[in-house]
């Protein structure tokens, strides 16, 4: 089996691991990894923007109270301060670099979405910001002689050996071939798990595979009940959908049910309410009505700076005949960030040594119980560049760079990949239907039941290829059923119809570790 060997070992090509292999370029090699190309990325699809307190009337303190409301109680407001203070100097950093944001008279133009009390989200291109700022950073990534990027590769396993984290086993499905790449810091930037449900906003690629690596090698995890789920997508009757930016409602559009009647307002609220309370309501109108979809309606509002300002959306759903300045658009809701993660301090570090995590699979505790929109292109930023700092330290210790594992190289039977596309299937439907948006023991049970069936039914194999992406999924679904099934409360993006109110009781983190029980961990 080959053997490649840099200073750092990054997985994960979304915003955080391309601004982590930027910043770490400047101290030593990187291996950039990641399962698909490097244009495929949450990041990359994120439309709203980049949260930061940078306008006259804004102030860092309002944007840290802004988050910790959002976040219900259970923040790391070190962490939150970190976010909101640090995340101005790196955005004024990109800005610096050559970042175009968009402008208005030659000013940054402000967004204002659900939870914010100003406009202070950052935008370029209209919606397409996370494109943007992915494909800016990636210009500082092509070209550079102390990058190496390995693309279509899957990360099976982290070298581990007594706490601590020299690398990984890599398998690259194109060319079917199994290598190690050792490195003195490994960096996991591996995004979320939304994928993992039937109705998501999120790539295909977005199912945890990260998070069930860290799991495996005994990192901690945390918040897995809390995947938020975003209020609008667009309706399509089918599995294909598309993210219609909560921007949208913050410049005027409104959300009507088939009647033409705004129902939030029957429940004294709006329509920049936070993601958890507008999806909830969205949710409880669809079941009241028997309705698959509610819409959003545009036609009172400038329709040339929609046009401008949205030009993707409305691109997008032109293809599907509908024209957002005049007709209703039918949206839902649909998972869209996973909130927990791999436990970190506020330097990224978990409690693996030499193992970091940052972006979407980390759990800094900057979004307690539910994100606020447009703060995880921020979080990628700042604690990007904090797990960097901190490396240096680290990574001046003599690494036992080449100890060796017994681990047979990794292959592919495509014989099992009709079984996982079956399960994974399962799972999906599985998760929407009795883990989404409202929660109840009797269908947490159940899910519960069904993915140890599934488990249990399945001869596991972590190494072949579609074998091992299976062991991951029965993992990350049972993380996130379990979790919900064990905060008897309604918090945050976690709603209990059988504990529909917030209870104090529950003002913790449920942290879960490979073959140790479940804890609750107060917050310091």
């Amino acid at each position: 089996m080959d053997n490649f060997h840099f200073d750092y070992v990054i997985i994960g090509a979304g915003l955080s691991g391309l601004y982590s292999a930027y910043l770490a370029s400047k101290y030593g090699t990187v291996a950039l990894i990641t399962k698909t190309t490097i244009e495929i990325s949450n990041s990359y699809l994120a439309q709203g923007g980049i949260a930061a307190a940078l306008g006259e009337d804004d102030s860092p303190e309002l944007h840290f109270e802004d988050t910790i409301k959002a976040g219900a109680g259970l923040c790391n407001k070190e962490a939150v301060n970190i976010l909101v203070v640090e995340g101005r100097e790196r955005v004024k950093e990109l800005i610096n670099l050559g970042m175009q944001f968009d402008k208005d008279n030659n000013e940054i133009s402000f967004g204002l979405e659900g939870g914010h009390s100003r406009k202070r989200v950052l935008h370029a291109s209209g919606d397409a910001t996370g494109r943007e700022v992915v494909n800016f950073i990636l210009k500082f990534i092509y070209d550079n002689n102390r990058i190496k990027i390995f693309e279509n590769t899957l990360i099976y396993k982290l070298i581990i050996k007594n706490n601590e984290c020299s690398g990984v086993y890599a398998y690259n499905h194109i060319d079917n071939k199994s290598f190690i790449v050792t490195g003195n810091v490994t960096i996991l930037a591996t995004g979320g798990a939304s994928a993992i449900y039937s109705n998501t906003t999120n790539p295909h690629t977005s199912i945890g595979e990260g998070l069930y690596l860290a799991y495996d090698a005994g990192a901690i995890i945390e918040s897995m009940e809390f995947i938020q789920f975003h209020p609008t997508t667009f309706y399509t009757g089918t599995d294909e959908t598309f993210l219609i930016s909560e921007a949208l409602r913050g410049e005027g559009a409104i959300l009507v049910n088939s009647n033409g009647e705004r129902f939030l307002l029957e429940k004294n609220l709006t329509e920049l309410d936070t993601r958890d309370i507008v999806s909830e309501a969205i949710f409880e109108e669809l079941k009241k009505t028997g309705e698959s979809k509610v819409y959003l309606k545009l036609d009172h509002l400038d329709k040339n700076k929609i046009k401008n300002r949205f030009s993707y959306i409305y691109q997008e759903a032109l293809k599907y005949g509908i024209d957002i300045t005049k007709d209703l658009v039918p949206v839902t809701p649909a998972a869209h960030y996973m909130v927990g993660g791999i436990k970190t301090g506020v330097n990224a570090e978990t409690n693996i040594f030499r193992l970091y995590a940052v972006g979407e699979v980390a759990s800094t505790g900057v979004h307690g119980a539910n994100r606020l929109a447009s703060n995880s292109l921020l979080e990628c930023l700042v604690f990007s560049k904090r797990a960097i700092d901190h490396s240096l330290n680290v990574i001046k210790k003599n690494a036992d760079r080449f100890f060796q594992q017994t681990h047979p190289e990794f292959r592919i039977d495509n014989n099992m990949k009709e079984y996982f596309i079956e399960v994974r299937n399962k799972i999906a439907k599985l998760l929407w239907n009795n883990v989404g948006i409202l929660r109840n023991k009797n269908d947490l049970m159940i899910a519960l039941n069904e993915i140890d069936n599934i488990s249990n039914n399945f001869l596991h194999d972590d190494s072949e290829y579609y074998s091992s992406r299976i062991i991951s999924l029965i993992n990350v679904a049972r993380m996130i059923t379990l979790s919900a099934l064990l905060r008897e409360e309604s918090r945050g993006c976690h709603k209990r119809i059988d504990y529909p109110s917030t209870n104090d009781r529950f003002k913790q983190v449920i942290i879960l570790q490979k073959n140790k029980e479940p804890e609750f961990v107060p917050l310091l």
